[in-house]
């Protein structure tokens, strides 16, 4: 039987980021093997690698260059969570060696999705958010977090630079068309919405023209424009009516927190950050040093990115099998869920990792 194999860079962090991710892998064995079909196979290899908080206590430094070196070399990365506000570097500021990879790897498009999963309560009552199903793309190497752009500070001010450059932006803008354009193959609106401030700034309004360029090219695709503002409202009121969105760097750190909490908490949010030639894949919850070693933390988001780390990978090798491995994951998370007897901790439940990680090996053996 022809076996393909993927290796996997897996950074597993600190906190809990190694309860949720040794799971995690088992679940993506067991999906890919449930995909096999027609004489084809599909196998993961892992490589577990050091960075965060802890590797800074053990060794000075929270991201090896040996670290960076092997995930270059990997098909995927999958990244649990990182940092310790316990432990700081000597500025005081926290360790994110995750924000450091997105530089080094030149990854500029923060994927946040942004989708009800049944049975998982919501904050807001209306009916309709069982519809909410968007993409909130966060541009991720620029903006107010552009590491060349360092802010300044004295005893009578302080700046920070927001920077936008048409090279980082159109490969953004591109990303976000051809994204809209599989979504509406798939039943979706076809629907990109470019959230700015272009309204003030002129950088934003620089990103809006930039927009506006790259959408000309895409004729068939619904396109507008949305005050950052005004989108954090939008959200809220009616987030059934988006697509996908793309934003600056800030405006999407921000604005990814409130979709998190449409999905019921950042327990249940899972993420991307691509780039041309390399991807990382993690939940987009902190580390939660406070819980780390009880068990009771919620893997979902977790689950969740390693079935979008599948579809990359099916999408980038053509690879059928890894396509199907990550929708039966993401369709098993559904069906875990769906009967509403799963509460995880952050809603006030007892379910942590192995009730959620059990109920959903037991609809992915079922299905």
């Amino acid at each position: 039987m022809p076996d393909t194999t993927f290796n996997i860079a897996v950074l597993a962090g600190d906190g809990i980021g190694h309860e949720i991710t040794s799971p995690t892998l088992d679940l993506l064995n067991l999906a890919c093997s449930k995909a096999a079909r027609d004489g084809d196979s599909l196998s993961l290899t892992y490589q577990h690698l050091e960075a965060g908080a802890g590797t800074y206590q053990k060794a000075g430094i929270a991201l090896p260059d040996e670290t960076v070196e092997q995930v270059r070399q990997a098909d995927a990365i999958l990244l649990a969570c990182m940092g310790d506000p316990a432990v700081r570097y000597p500025d005081g500021t926290e360790i994110v060696p995750q924000i450091e990879l997105r530089f080094r790897l030149g990854l500029f498009a923060g994927m946040r999705p942004v989708r009800a999963i049944p049975g998982v309560p919501v904050p807001l009552a209306d009916p309709r958010f069982a519809e909410v199903d968007f993409v909130l793309v966060r541009e991720s190497i620029e903006g107010l977090f552009a590491p060349d752009r360092a802010g300044t500070r004295s005893e009578s001010e302080a700046t920070e630079t927001l920077l936008i450059t048409r090279e980082v932006s159109e490969k953004l803008f591109n990303h976000v068309f051809m994204l809209a354009t599989q979504r509406q193959s798939t039943g979706r609106p076809g629907h990109v919405t470019c959230v700015d401030k272009a309204n003030v700034f002129a950088a934003f309004a620089f990103f809006r023209d930039l927009f506006d360029e790259t959408a000309s090219r895409y004729p068939d695709l619904q396109t507008e424009h949305a005050y950052v503002d005004a989108m954090a409202m939008h959200m809220v009121n009616r987030p059934w009516d988006y697509d996908v969105l793309v934003t600056e760097n800030m405006f999407g750190d921000i604005l990814s927190d409130l979709g998190a909490a449409l999905m019921g908490g950042m327990g249940y949010a899972p993420s991307a950050d691509v780039g041309e030639n390399h991807a990382v894949f993690q939940p987009c919850h902190g580390t939660a040093p406070d819980i780390a070693g009880q068990g009771i933390a919620n893997p979902t988001a977790m689950i969740l990115s390693g079935a979008m780390m599948l579809e990359w990978i099916g999408e980038r090798h053509n690879s059928a099998i890894a396509t199907a491995a990550g929708q039966r994951i993401t369709a098993a998370v559904d069906r875990a869920f769906a009967p509403g007897e799963l509460r995880t901790c952050e809603l006030g439940g007892d379910a942590g990792v192995d009730k959620v990680v059990s109920a959903v090996r037991r609809q992915l053996e079922s299905g």
